[in-house]
């Protein structure tokens, strides 16, 4: 039986295909390795040692062959409902998409993440953005959640209002709905991580839009494969659903560990405060109902 809410400290393809069953997952959400001879200390990231997590490795065979390799045990855990967000850098973008083919899966949108620090150069452009590959098994049956207009919604709202220029508010919502995200990467100062961190900005949109938070009385099951600082797990946390996690580096688990604990005191101080505003609200009607009679 699949163990919810845990992460395993060994390598996914191994863990995938010995712990997970088949069409069992909701959502996947990875961020694989590069394959670029990422130097997590490089001098323009501006870190400490003290605060990078020891132990990150990349990846020593053919990356096509890695990719294809876990991407397969992807395609054979996800419901046939479900839906996988694909993090890639553009260096292996052609190794992922040739995996990503392979496997079987449907490209349902290629979505580019704008974010606002680039690394420094000085012959090229810099690189600011990350692909966002949105994929799924069966195209007819995947869930997909509108949770905010359209862009053709937001203009026939404001059409209404002919010659008045497009809110503030409308504004926002073109850009959440639309295939370029700009979402801010978290610096966390002072704080211990793996490597590069996903902002939870990001990861919650994945889940939001393509899990449902309870269906039959279950929570989605969302996966990550590479877990890194536990981002995915924490956003679960947060949003009502359960999660499963590989994670190839046993020094992060102190890290995550700590993550996901803060978000589930975070998660329990919020209904504690919701209690007790309920609480006063009902004290409060039944006196101004005593004070009527």
């Amino acid at each position: 039986m699949l163990e919810l809410d845990k992460i395993y400290y060994e390598d996914c393809i191994q863990g995938m295909a010995e712990r997970i069953p088949d069409e069992s997952i909701d959502l996947v959400i990875a961020d694989p390795p590069f394959g670029i001879n990422f130097d997590k200390m490089g001098s323009q990231y501006n870190r400490k040692a003290s605060l990078v997590i020891p132990g990150y490795s990349e990846i020593k065979q053919d990356y096509e062959e890695f990719s294809h390799g876990w991407i397969k045990e992807v395609y054979r855990v996800l419901k046939n409902t479900g839906s996988f967000y694909l993090i890639s850098g553009w260096t292996k973008l052609r190794e992922i998409l040739n995996a990503i083919a392979k496997a079987g899966f449907i490209t349902v949108n290629h979505i580019i993440w704008k974010y606002q620090f680039g690394v420094f150069t000085k012959r090229k452009f810099v690189s600011s953005h990350y692909h966002v590959l949105f994929l799924v098994k069966n195209p007819k049956k995947y869930y997909f959640n509108k949770i905010d207009h359209y862009p053709e919604d937001v203009m026939n709202l404001s059409s209404q209002n002919v010659g008045s220029p497009v809110s503030a508010m409308d504004e926002y919502w073109l850009n959440y709905m639309e295939n370029v995200w700009e979402i801010k990467r978290p610096y966390n100062r002072g704080k211990i991580k793996n490597s590069t961190k996903l902002p939870e900005e990001l990861v919650e949109k994945f889940i939001k839009y393509s899990s449902r938070p309870m269906e039959n009385g279950k929570k989605a099951v969302v996966l990550d494969p590479f877990m890194g600082n536990g981002t995915t797990a924490v956003a679960c946390v947060k949003n009502r659903r359960n999660f499963i996690g590989f994670e190839i580096n046993p020094a992060c688990k102190p890290t995550i560990d700590q993550n996901i604990a803060e978000a589930r005191v975070m998660i329990r101080d919020l209904r504690d405060e919701s209690r007790e505003k309920n609480r006063q609200r009902d004290i409060i009607s039944f006196m101004e109902k005593g004070s009527k009679q």
